[in-house]
């Protein structure tokens, strides 16, 4: 027999037996597409190298984190000069003081943060915290919307889950999430019937202002209007997880691109991740001096972390940050994206590929549906057959997209136009194919 010269293979065969499902978050396990996930060597600019030696493309740039692509210079300097001065001490630092302030600075609805160590601890965090400040129980959450894997919020959770078809995790007992309802993204009418219903109960309406775990899919302009209005009729706070989005759709955020549409438009409380650290393991939750200082130490409402503000992450969002504020950044940024969205549609519609696309900012996500969907049921339409084959076509030409129809994709500042153009013409390639097949 001949021996099995794919590192990718040998690997995943070697982690299976020593990691659930051989991966450590679940979507990477490629078992939405099938076929055996690419283990990473290294990654410079937009592209990674496997396990074989292969390059691609990448078009996840760690799911949203590598907005100047990977190993950019002034980030690797300010980590390598932050790792010399030591990884961890358990104690304040003024780099945390300067990435709170950096973070203030660019988002208005914030006068105080609090920095922890994931998405899921800043959302679980920010949920304790609405229900500190407002003495309810009750919270909204949206179907296909992600806010990480704390137990109240695995209840038809987008992602991963939805990627299993699983609507809930097992290990939640129901009493945990009986105060959790879910709703139907971009309907008006559930939204009016839960606060009429509930209003006088709840403590927050969290939602993904831009979905990021449904692949990309943008909350109304009226829809986000009425959530603030009824949130602020009800005493519910208004909470925007931007773990994805902060820092990413632009420099404010989505609440900024929101704010031009709706004048006076800010969420009460706030949840930002990734960008903010750079790749680093670093999120934040913030919101008015008031409800912020409902955290212990000041107020009754518990939070802590050890590895919280970590020097050698808050060197790498600062870098980042410094980066991305330059004058232009999200201009060229934007660009890049609505290039590669405008390309592959043209791309499709060339071989009569059913075929949708949306972006803002550096983030994008598309669809082999004739229109793009509102909700996480329209969704649930795409071809996943279809879909299947085109990852695998792109991924064998060397362009790594999400493995799973359920996740946005990201471009980053190192993506050149002849990235952009390959990416173009790799696809027009798998769109044909894919033609022939229909």
């Amino acid at each position: 027999m001949t021996p099995n010269t794919d590192r990718n293979q040998q690997l995943f065969d070697r982690a299976r037996q020593l990691i659930p499902g051989g991966v450590n978050s679940p979507v990477r396990a490629f078992r939405a597409v099938g076929g055996t996930p690419r283990f990473v060597a290294r990654a410079q600019g937009p592209y990674f190298w496997d396990a074989n030696g292969q390059r691609y493309i990448d078009y996840i740039g760690s799911w949203g984190p590598m907005i100047l692509g990977h190993g950019h210079p002034a980030v690797v300097d300010a980590v390598q000069r932050a790792v010399t001065e030591g990884f961890s001490f358990g104690a304040p630092t003024e780099r945390e003081v300067e990435l709170a302030q950096a973070i203030i600075e660019l988002v208005p609805s914030m006068d105080m943060v609090r920095l922890v160590s994931s998405g899921t601890e800043a959302a679980m965090s920010a949920i304790r915290l609405a229900r500190g400040a407002t003495g309810r129980n009750k919270l909204i959450k949206f179907e296909g919307c992600y806010h990480g894997h704390a137990d109240a919020l695995l209840v038809k959770a987008g992602s991963g889950l939805a990627t299993f078809g699983n609507p809930t995790s097992a290990g939640v007992p129901p009493e945990v999430v009986q105060h959790t309802l879910v709703l139907e993204y971009n309907n008006l009418a559930q939204l009016e019937e839960a606060f009429a219903l509930h209003g006088a109960d709840l403590a927050c309406l969290m939602i993904e202002p831009i979905a990021g775990n449904m692949n990309f899919v943008r909350a109304a302009v009226p829809f986000m209007r009425r959530c603030r209005e009824l949130c602020t009729q009800h005493g519910a706070l208004l909470v925007f997880d931007e773990v994805m989005t902060g820092f990413r759709v632009a420099l404010g955020g989505a609440q900024s691109v929101y704010a031009k549409a709706i004048p006076g438009f800010k969420p009460d409380l706030s949840v930002l991740g990734k960008v903010i650290g750079g790749g680093m393991p670093l999120a934040a939750f913030g919101g008015p001096r008031a409800i912020m200082e409902q955290l212990a130490p000041l107020g009754p409402v518990y939070q802590a972390g050890t590895l919280s503000g970590n020097p050698v992450a808050t060197a790498c969002g600062l870098a980042t940050l410094k980066e991305i504020r330059k004058p232009g950044f999200f201009d060229g940024l934007a660009g890049k994206t609505a290039t590669l969205m405008n390309g592959l549609k043209a791309a499709a519609a060339a071989q009569g590929v059913p075929f949708s696309a949306d972006c803002e900012g550096g983030m994008f996500g598309f669809f082999l549906l004739p229109a793009l969907p509102h909700n996480y049921s329209q969704v649930m339409k795409s071809d996943s057959a279809q879909f299947n084959l085109l990852f695998h076509g792109l991924l064998d030409r060397g362009v790594y997209i999400a493995p799973a129809l359920y996740e946005a994709g990201f471009v980053s500042a190192a993506h050149s136009e002849a990235d952009i153009a390959e990416t173009i013409a790799v696809a027009r390639d798998v769109f044909k194919s894919l033609s022939l097949r229909v």
